[in-house]
């Protein structure tokens, strides 16, 4: 059917992939099996999948076809290949959380609201995404899965815990990868690889079980293909098990993807640029110039710029540290002593610190992270987008578990990112630049609530404003 070459097929975006089918080109079991093709050369080396579906993906491939050869496609990702995070519940697929704790859990026998949205699209689902030991680094070591490694050099960190969607995603395993975010779990591995992401305001995608700050969201690499991921993501769980999902619309997010940006995009906006994040790890001066450069680029579009003091404290961060070693310590002490074993030596000694504190302390940290919502509501509220680094460091060795790699410092990455999510304000990433070793260095974009649509809308000007030396060429 066509002349294109796998290697071609690999490179489309969703809409690119879409155009044709419609043309009949080529067709999505095709597509399937260069990707497929793809995989099998390069997984290996990376380690992006905990539980791969390819007989599901091909059942959808083949169905997909049909419906394009009779013009009948349905859904937004018809035949378009996507994965899901290892935390996001599929019919048939253990739910792992990324631990040998779970090594041995069963396969699920009801689907998140995530696999049914992007299923009622017709995607290609090939399967699921590493992450680490319950979600809880931004890195890619597991205590089930080994390490996961980047497609830019082997011996990077690919971030977590969305680390393995990240690393599917830069590799060109599909243009769509699914993730989710409690501290920087999108963010931070996109802008380790070069990647477009968004973390959408909390409630507006239906996550199960809710919880405190957590979401999920797309990483790709182009905000076309986030923005198009936004469309299913964002629609309501046909169970409805999220009560506190914010409906935003999800014909909305058509107004980014293939739209016409000009400077009339930012042209009068307020825009802050924001690089001490006042607690944590110093921003690194290479990172801090390539966000001042990308301050530059919005301030000659016609951007109204100025800069944004610091309003983390370093007592925020530590406390928001506690009440997450504290969470995590109640999730370990349920487990049986052999299984509390099996989990990362890191992250028991990290949960360690939350062990028996008292009820006054759990209330003071919860506190804690409610004040960090307030501040970061009260320090950005003047602006329409704030440019950050998405962490104050670039890509860090691929064994390590934090840029630290110390339990104690073990969040001190995070001060640029945690905030957005704590204050439910939905926050975008798109590659900005690279140090001189080739490490990507991405730009974090936060918008207020709910104004996602017009949040992605800025990010993908910036996607084209950004000089030919930001526009990754992807590796492998």
């Amino acid at each position: 059917m066509t002349s294109i070459t796998g290697t071609e097929l690999v490179d489309l975006s969703a809409a690119q992939l879409r155009a044709g089918y419609a043309e009949r080109r080529f067709s999505p079991v095709e597509v399937l099996d260069a990707v497929l093709r793809r995989v099998e050369q390069h997984e290996p080396d990376l380690n992006a999948f905990s539980h791969r579906e390819t007989d599901t993906a091909r059942r959808q491939a083949i169905a997909s076809a049909r419906r394009w050869a009779a013009g009948e496609p349905l859904g937004e990702l018809d035949g378009v290949p996507l994965t899901l995070k290892e935390n996001i519940a599929t019919v048939g697929a253990p739910l792992t959380s990324g631990t040998a704790a779970y090594e041995d859990a069963p396969p699920q026998t009801v689907a998140g609201p995530t696999a049914l949205t992007t299923d009622a699209a017709n995607a290609v689902r090939l399967g699921k995404t590493v992450m680490p030991d319950y979600g809880m680094l931004s890195s890619g070591v597991s205590s089930l899965h080994g390490i996961s490694r980047s497609p830019w050099n082997p011996g990077w960190t690919v971030g977590g815990s969305s680390g393995g969607a990240a690393a599917a995603a830069a590799a060109r395993f599909g243009p769509i990868h699914v993730g989710s975010d409690i501290g920087g779990s999108i963010r931070l591995p996109a802008g380790w690889l070069g990647l477009a992401s968004l973390k959408p305001t909390f409630g507006i995608v239906p996550v199960d079980p809710p919880y405190l700050g957590r979401v999920v969201g797309p990483l790709a690499r182009t905000v076309d293909d986030v923005a198009t991921a936004m469309q299913v993501l964002a629609r309501p769980d046909p169970l409805d098990r999220d009560h506190t999902r914010v409906p935003l619309g999800a014909d909305a997010w058509h107004l980014v993807a293939g739209s016409p940006l000009t400077e009339k995009t930012v042209a009068g906006l307020r825009v802050a640029v924001h690089t001490d994040a006042g607690a944590g790890i110093p921003t690194d001066p290479a990172v801090a110039a390539i966000v001042r450069e990308v301050a530059r680029t919005f301030e000659r579009a016609g951007a109204d710029v100025e800069e944004l003091p610091p309003f983390v404290t370093p007592d925020l961060l530590r406390q928001l540290d506690l009440f997450l070693r504290i969470r995590s310590s109640s999730d370990l002490r349920a487990l049986s002593a052999e299984r509390r074993a099996r989990v990362l030596p890191y992250i028991r000694e990290w949960a360690l610190g939350g062990a028996d504190r008292s009820g006054a302390e759990a209330f003071a940290a919860f506190s804690a992270v409610q004040e960090l919502r307030a501040v970061t509501a009260a320090a950005t509220r003047a602006f329409d987008v704030v440019l950050s680094p998405i962490a104050a460091v670039a890509a860090f060795p691929a064994h390590h578990h934090s840029p630290t790699n110390d339990p104690i410092t073990a969040l001190d990455h995070i001060a640029f990112t945690a905030p957005y999510n704590f204050a439910d304000m939905p926050a975008a990433t798109v590659n900005a630049g690279f140090l001189e070793d080739g490490r990507p260095v991405g730009v974090q974009l936060a918008g207020r609530r709910f104004a996602d649509v017009e949040l992605l809308r800025v990010a993908r000007w910036y996607e084209q404003a950004r000089p030919p030396a930001a526009v990754p060429e992807w590796p492998l």
